[in-house]
């Protein structure tokens, strides 16, 4: 496969998001892996997996966040909180933040000047618009591939897609296909 320009940042692609019991589940999650696996070759040796993960302490409005999800104040190595799919065997890079965007200093470090963030996982409208709008902002490009993401819900995802979609330039929305189709790829 030939390469797409570009690196692929994985978004919380984790049991929590993946199980039909959790509270958390996003119901086209297999949707979404599928559509990460189609895009990994492509990426291969330029990817990231980032993971959700409780802080040890919650503080600051986290806390009230806490107090409705108990749940998740859970260790980092907790079940709930790994990689799915077989994921974990492919994340040769993980990136783990107890915040919703993944823009952290880690993430952006992995990434050339000039060079554009892919993104992929779950949930997008949650952790995937968040890291949109923080690597947008940073002034970094940021492609967001529509079909190797899912929401809470059908219509959050496609209300996520459509406001991403109006920070173009500087974020794009695109699926597997036409990404994997860009000229010169």
């Amino acid at each position: 496969m030939t390469p797409v320009p570009g690196r692929l940042a994985v978004i919380d692609m984790q049991r929590v998001f993946a199980d039909p019991a959790s509270p958390w589940a996003a119901p086209r999650y297999a949707d979404a892996a599928a559509g990460v696996r189609a895009l990994l070759p492509a990426f291969a040796g330029r990817v990231t997996f980032t993971r959700f993960i409780a802080p040890r302490e919650p503080s600051g409005a986290w806390r009230a966040y806490y107090a409705r999800w108990p749940f998740a104040l859970q260790p980092p190595d907790a079940g709930l909180w790994q990689l799915t799919d077989g994921f974990g065997d492919l994340a040769e890079h993980v990136v783990d933040a107890p915040t919703f965007g993944k823009w952290t200093p880690r993430l952006a470090a992995r990434l050339a000047p000039e060079e554009r963030l892919v993104l992929a996982g779950v949930s997008t409208d949650c952790c995937v618009l968040s890291t949109a709008l923080a690597a947008a902002d940073a002034g970094t490009r940021v492609t967001v591939v529509a079909d190797a993401c899912a929401g809470v819900d059908d219509d959050s995802h496609l209300r996520a897609l459509r406001v991403m979609a109006l920070y173009g330039p500087l974020i794009e929305v695109t699926t597997v296909a036409d990404l994997l189709a860009e000229p010169g790829t």
